[in-house]
């Protein structure tokens, strides 16, 4: 049988593979279609040209020269890689007459095989990383059959992957339902289930979460974590909340967020009085970060390595206060310890005392602070000797100090003492360009604290929370943000203003007909006493929104004592 050269030709054309062909004088003799769709080079562009010419780094010329074929070759042809087979032809004497090339695109194999291997090892790095976490990990398929677990949780459950892979979700459980099951099913993840797991029937608590890919339920992945050590834990906590007036200052100038004018001269000029012994005195609204400033003025100081004992004045009812502060010794009053007990003063000793609402002491106390002000020692209660005390003091108020001198609330002779060197905190809405940078902080705080993954606030959410008067000032900032982020979804990662919890009810409050928003209430539902809880919670709200946080003006306001004021907000749970 016999071929004339269109019918080749055609038979060549219709190969999958690229064929190319040169003579014994290196001219390109075939070149079909194939060839021309790998390599990008039409037929005219090819044929009847020394082959070296069109494909300068072709090798079917020396192939040509050497007789010697090469098999399975790669080679770089532009962007395209191809593999290769070039043979020598011979005429029926052994002659070299030619040379053939047969070849193929392989560029898509290449990427696929690198691709390949770039998630196996993504997966060999995210199995790394769950085996070496301590936490016991469980993970199922969209079927609720078992697919992955580390070494913790055979640690934890005695269970190994013999006993859990490709069985049901039910299999590790002693007690209890299974969580798993009720996550696939909702959707929804599930927080610190009690139940017990493995032969020993360890008593554990389970969080589970759906794994959802681009919609899809994909399965659920669960952390078990072990009831003993979060026993252990807590007891450890409850040790260290004895101690809690010991600890050092948490914070440094380095956490004070913002770059205003108005906060880069606070923070200056308490960079300045750290490095002195003064009495310091901290002003501004509530929730501007004095105590954070102190803190800080700690930090930097050089009692830096000393105690940072913090007293909230307001807090601590008046009847205990002088013997919280002061201390007293064995027999002073009825129900004194054994003993004796040292007060906050000599606590802090060596160290620095933190007295936040400073305007909230009583006369008496007034004179007492004075006198350790004036002759660095301390009475307790009963004593008849004092005790040297070094003890730095750094003040707070959001109250107007000049006003309670005036009226004789407080005395003039302990202002002067206590406003040595006085801090102007700056409001919020005195640094609105400083809104953005706090934003992203109390984001990458509460996604820790929530377990959330929130990367951005959109611009327009900026633009509304910029146009906010923030009588709260940054912990109003950070209650509306924390909540914005309750209300986004696990998958969304970024806060728009549908988010955010309604601001212009705060905004202008002399703007309202009602003080109270009786319409608010629901009567029906509620008795006489959760409607007058809800009544006083919106009233207290209401002042302490006109008063711009002020809470000394708020309970003047109210016409109530400044405890009593702390007590309610309390009870209510504004505080």
């Amino acid at each position: 049988m016999s071929f004339c050269s269109e019918e080749m030709s055609s038979i060549l054309d219709s190969t999958y593979e690229g064929i190319m062909v040169i003579n014994n004088q290196e001219i390109v003799t075939v070149f079909n279609k194939a060839a021309e769709n790998i390599i990008g080079l039409s037929s005219s562009e090819v044929l009847n040209h020394q082959v070296i010419k069109v494909i300068p780094n072709t090798r079917l010329h020396l192939v040509l020269a050497n007789g010697i074929p090469e098999l399975d070759k790669q080679q770089q042809i532009g962007n395209t890689t191809i593999l290769t087979n070039r043979v020598p032809i011979l005429n029926n004497h052994n002659q070299i007459i030619g040379a053939v090339a047969v070849f193929r695109n392989i560029s898509d194999i290449v990427n696929l095989a690198e691709q390949i291997t770039e998630l196996r090892e993504t997966e060999a790095l995210l199995k790394a990383i769950i085996n070496s976490t301590h936490d016991a990990i469980t993970v199922v398929n969209e079927k609720g059959a078992g697919i992955m677990i580390n070494p913790a949780y055979t640690r934890l459950t005695g269970l190994t992957e013999k006993d859990v892979l490709g069985k049901p979700a039910t299999v590790d459980i002693a007690e209890g339902d299974s969580i798993h099951i009720k996550v696939l099913q909702t959707r929804k993840p599930i927080i610190s289930v009690p139940m017990k797991v493995g032969p020993s029937k360890k008593e554990v608590l389970v969080s589970c979460a759906p794994i959802i890919v681009n919609e899809t339920l994909k399965g659920s992945v669960g952390v078990i974590h072990d009831v003993s050590e979060i026993h252990r834990l807590s007891e450890e906590l409850e040790r260290a909340k004895q101690l809690i007036r010991y600890l050092e200052a948490k914070y440094t100038f380095e956490d004070i967020i913002g770059n205003s004018l108005a906060l880069r001269q606070a923070i200056d000029l308490a960079k300045r009085a750290a490095s002195t012994p003064a009495t310091v005195l901290l002003r501004g609204e509530s929730g501007t970060g004095k105590e954070l400033f102190a803190h800080a003025i700690h930090h930097e100081s050089n009692r830096a390595k000393g105690k940072f004992v913090r007293v909230n004045c307001a807090a601590i009812p008046e009847s205990l206060l002088e013997s919280e502060l002061f201390g007293y010794v064995e027999g002073a009053f009825t129900g004194a310890s054994r003993g004796g007990k040292q007060g906050y003063f000599q606590e802090a000793d060596g160290g620095t005392l933190f007295l936040d609402e400073i305007a909230e002491l009583s006369t008496h106390i007034q004179a007492k602070l004075l006198r350790i002000l004036q002759e660095k020692e301390v009475l307790p209660i009963g004593a008849t000797k004092p005790i040297p005390v070094d003890v730095r003091i750094l003040t707070a108020t959001n109250a107007n100090l000049e006003y309670l001198v005036k009226q004789g609330i407080l005395r003039q002779e302990l202002y002067y003492r206590l406003n040595v060197i006085p801090i102007v905190i700056p409001t919020l809405r005195e640094r609105k360009e400083d809104i953005p940078l706090l934003a992203q902080h109390i984001i990458r705080k509460f996604n820790q604290e929530y377990g959330r993954n929130v990367s951005n606030i959109s611009q327009s959410c900026l633009k509304i929370l910029e146009k906010y008067q923030w009588p709260g000032n940054v912990r109003e900032l950070e209650n509306i943000l924390g909540r914005a982020m309750i209300n986004l979804k696990n998958s969304d990662m970024e806060i728009h203003p549908q988010h955010l919890p309604p601001l212009e009810v705060l905004q202008n409050p002399s703007e309202r007909n009602s003080p109270l928003p009786l319409s608010n209430f629901e009567s029906n539902a509620l008795s006489y006493r959760q409607l007058r809880e809800q009544w006083e919670r919106e009233l207290f709200k209401v002042v302490l929104t006109e008063t711009k946080g002020n809470k000394t003006a708020a309970a003047q306001k109210l016409q109530i004592s400044i405890r009593t004021f702390y007590n309610k907000l309390e009870k209510l749970g504004l505080y």
